[in-house]
């Protein structure tokens, strides 16, 4: 990581991730189609054999858009008092987009933290 700042401007690591962008460089793309991350960067060359977000993205997922969903779905059923109908066609649509956009971002943002702070899997020291 020392020789990189040499080389390469500091990146924001919530900016890169937020669009989608290569923690190293700010330039290339992070994701190859929807979710999946590239092997490594086209623009500058960096493998991302580090990058492992787990099920981070989605626990802050869960709860945010379970937060946003359900604080509003029950402030539409005690204010307005809709139809069951009109609560599945609003809600499930609005959970499953909101969802897959900020699970993207996120998982983007918990890639470029782990560049940022060199975040290796946890190992036991047995010396």
């Amino acid at each position: 990581m020392n020789e990189d700042s040499a080389h390469f401007p500091p990146v924001d690591p919530v900016k890169a991730g937020v669009k989608g962008l290569c923690p190293r460089c700010g330039q290339g793309k992070l994701f190859d189609g929807f979710l999946k991350v590239k092997p490594a960067c086209a623009s500058c060359g960096l493998d991302y054999k580090f990058a492992d977000s787990g099920d981070g993205p989605v626990v802050f997922v869960i709860l945010i858009v379970g937060f946003i969903v359900v604080g509003a779905a029950l402030w539409t059923e005690v204010n307005v008092n809709p139809p069951l109908w009109l609560h599945f066609l609003l809600w499930i649509p609005l959970a499953s987009i909101f969802s897959l956009v900020l699970m993207r971002m996120l998982k983007g943002i918990l890639v470029n933290l782990q560049y940022r702070n060199n975040a290796r899997q946890g190992e036991i020291d047995r010396g």
